[in-house]
């Protein structure tokens, strides 16, 4: 992991630690599950200088930074790696906990279901520029533009390591790599002998803005088995089921001024059932690989949208299949997602008068190819590319059906001298929604005054491309106004009027120019410290904002006061600077918006079974060129993560604090519902004691001191939450 605290701070800490990363105590990492090239071999000039790097340092291996195998301290961007053994201590029981501790990337969680995270810049609902992966697989929704993070279809514990990229990778990932990669990289079956059961339950308040809702429940269930036959042939199997009751609703009026009352609608929890299977062929050879996988997921429960919250059908499901290949350095996957699911908005009505309801479908096929190759004992070449097909059948966007993408990639790691390395490459991408091709360029530029210690002074450049709904959204939302608000004469009367919803299909891409200055280094063979600062540039950001105002020549149907009133609505600005009462919203490209920020971080060693780690995250009020800053959601100012991990041969421990400055968000609805979050303080802690090598029992504590947490403005509230968890494991261990 990347960490980074104030230098003086960092500095004391290395005395008697030193590491990466908030949750991802830096534990040796074994290479990845999926098949990849072999590490790469380095150069006779670097060999010498190599072999004398700390064990640890040799053994933190990642793949996503470049596609290929290599050290984490000699990656060409700012990589987090949270390992096994924090993982399986974690309290977390969603991904949002999982990985909030990570330095820069801005979580929330506004339902027992809805996660988002966004690295180096603000997340929000439906976050849209984060890629995430499993094993190299998207699990990013094409028609939507968002990571459906319950669609996972693995029990945590089947997890080798995370690897999270702080900062856009579409040089070599392509689309939606916008901000960041979180790349998931499960363990293979040989990695996994052995038969595994758990079973958890809890409960977590619902007491909010002083209303008790009494206690929810949340329970989980999962199994697993794998083997291997003989030499070649090796097999897992898993199944697991999550349920979780809603969480609470905040009440009472908005925190922003304008008297509107949070609405009144039926909360839902979730309920989540998984199964996956895999098969492993190893070719006597040694050096041919297939992996053969298909698995499904399924999900129920509150997703929110910049349209209100919408309530996912019971049998909503994500299945895919996937065949991957390699020899040697070359490989070649294949994977096919199909998605089939039903929601219905809870606060948006149509002309109809009814719930707007959502059906959604979505085949997506794609075919990857990719080599590694050395030339003249200087130069590494990272080459690949992909073709992807979707089809869509989705009633809120009817206007279209399919849409087609491709991309090549080629990456050269030159080997400049025993101390300097410059990483150069780039990626050229071609969509059927887009006019033209999208070129995304990086070159890193890599000082090693020591073999475990690295400085990095960085240039890349990503893109978004629009989604299927941004193209191509079209319905009529019923909106509802108090008109008690603009004459107390009229106290209790509503009037609804209409709002068009509507698609844009001559959106361009959003891209990212992202400049870095990092370091990375092991200390000591124990403690890894990170640090970094970076400016990104965007341009052309995709919002979904209001586009049109009934004025008083223009008033809507049925208007019940006098067409000058609609003047005075936009004169008072409660609708957002320079908007009306709302008749239109749509998706547009801004202009241009600076983020900045400081990482500091260390991770390390403190014994044997005891690691720790702090961080630090300075992320300034975001710069917009062209536009107003109401249209935009504000990250926390500050970010702070300390813990520690511990892992006896019969306790094991977690004990971890998140502290998060208050935020700003403007991305549900209008600005009546527009507001700030208050800072906020989490605690969470894990006890677990072996009562065997075959049980191990744990008690996991999430908001351990029962804070009142809202992490969205429109979000659920957290309070504590409580479980109690049971494993067993039996039969061979790797």
């Amino acid at each position: 992991m990347t960490c980074r605290p104030l230098t003086g701070l960092l500095l004391g800490l290395l005395l008697w630690s030193g590491s990466a990363s908030p949750t991802a105590a830096q534990a040796p990492a074994s290479p990845p599950a999926q098949p990849q090239p072999p590490p790469q071999p380095p150069p006779p000039v670097e060999a010498e200088a190599e072999a004398q790097a700390s064990q640890k340092y040799e053994e933190e291996v990642i793949v996503s930074a470049s596609r290929t195998e290599q050290a984490l301290v000699n990656a060409p961007a700012t990589v987090t790696l949270i390992d096994s053994r924090v993982i399986e201590n974690s309290p977390a029981t969603n991904y949002a906990e999982l990985l909030r501790a990570v330095p820069g990337l801005n979580v929330t969680q506004t339902s027992a279901r809805d996660i988002n995270l966004t690295s180096r810049s603000a997340t929000g609902t439906l976050a849209t520029s984060q890629l995430a992966l499993v094993d190299g697989r998207s699990i990013y929704q094409d028609f939507f533009g968002f990571v459906a993070w319950d669609f996972l279809p693995m029990d945590p514990q089947e997890i080798k390591q995370i690897e999270v990229i702080r900062g856009p990778a579409s040089a070599v990932w392509g689309a939606n790599a916008l901000t960041g990669v979180v790349n998931i990289i499960t363990k293979t079956p040989r990695e996994q002998q052995g038969s595994a059961f758990a079973l958890s339950a809890g409960l977590f308040g619902r007491q909010a803005m002083a209303v008790d809702r009494g206690n929810g429940a949340l329970f989980s269930v999962s199994a697993s088995h794998a083997a291997a036959v003989n030499d070649r042939w090796a097999y897992k199997v898993s199944t697991g089921y999550y349920q979780q009751d809603a969480m609470a609703r905040p009440t009472g009026p908005i925190p922003n001024g304008t008297g509107t009352i949070y609405p009144g609608f039926a909360n839902s929890g979730t309920r989540q059932p998984k199964f996956d299977a895999r098969l492993d062929y190893d070719h006597p050879d040694g050096r041919q690989r297939v992996v053969m996988q298909g698995g499904f997921s399924g999900t129920e429960g509150m997703i929110h949208t910049g349209i209100g919250p919408f309530d996912i059908d019971r049998g909503t499901y994500l299945a895919y299949g996937k065949v991957n290949y390699s020899r040697g350095a070359t490989r070649l996957n294949t994977f096919v997602n199909r998605v089939d699911g039903a929601a219905t908005n809870l606060l948006a009505v149509g002309v109809d008068g009814r719930p707007i309801p959502f059906l959604f479908k979505n085949t997506t096929m794609d075919v990857e190819a990719g080599h590694v190759a050395t030339w003249r004992s200087r130069h590494v070449f990272s080459m690949g590319g992909n073709f992807r097909y979707n089809a869509f059948d989705l009633s809120l966007a009817p206007r279209e059906d399919s849409r087609t993408e491709g991309g090549v990639y080629l990456q050269d790691e030159i080997f400049l001298a025993p101390m300097w390395r410059w990483v150069v490459g780039g990626r050229v991408d071609a969509f059927s929604v887009l006019d033209g091709p999208v070129f995304s360029p990086r070159t890193t530029v890599l000082f090693k005054p020591a073999p475990a210690h690295t400085v990095r002074l960085s240039y890349n450049r990503a893109y978004r491309a629009p989604s299927l709904v941004n193209n191509f959204l079209d319905t009529s939302i019923i909106n509802q106004l108090d008109l008690g608000a603009l004459n107390p004469a009229l106290a209790g009367r509503a009037y609804n009027f209409p709002v068009a919803a509507v698609g844009n299909e001559t959106l361009t891409e959003e891209s990212l120019d992202a400049y870095e200055i990092g370091y990375s280094g092991v200390i000591a063979n124990r403690a890894t410290v990170s640090a970094a600062v970076y400016v990104n540039d965007s341009r052309n950001a995709i919002f979904f904002t209001q586009n049109g105002s009934y004025r008083a020549a223009t008033p809507p149907p049925g208007w019940p006061l006098p067409p000058a009133a609609l003047e005075l609505i936009l004169l008072s600005g409660r609708f957002g600077p320079g908007n009306g009462l709302p008749a239109s919203f749509t998706y547009l490209n801004f202009g241009k918006v600076r983020q900045k920020g400081v990482e500091l971080g260390v991770d390390t060693d403190v014994t044997r079974t005891l690691t720790a780690f702090a961080n630090y995250s300075f992320q300034p009020t975001p710069e917009p060129s062209g536009f107003d800053i109401s249209e935009l959601n504000i990250p926390s100012r500050h970010r702070v993560n300390l813990g520690a991990n511990y892992t006896g041969a019969r306790m094991i421990g977690n004990l971890s604090m998140s502290y998060a400055s208050d935020a700003y968000w403007q991305d549900v609805l209008d600005s009546r519902y527009h507001g700030t979050t208050e800072a906020y303080t989490l605690v969470n802690g894990t006890v677990g004691y072996r009562l065997s090598d075959t049980f191990t029992a744990s008690l996991k504590v999430l908001n351990l001191f029962n804070q009142e947490i809202q992490q969205h403005i429109f979000g659920d509230v957290m309070r504590r939450q409580v479980v109690l968890e049971v494993r067993m494991r039996v039969g061979a261990r790797p």
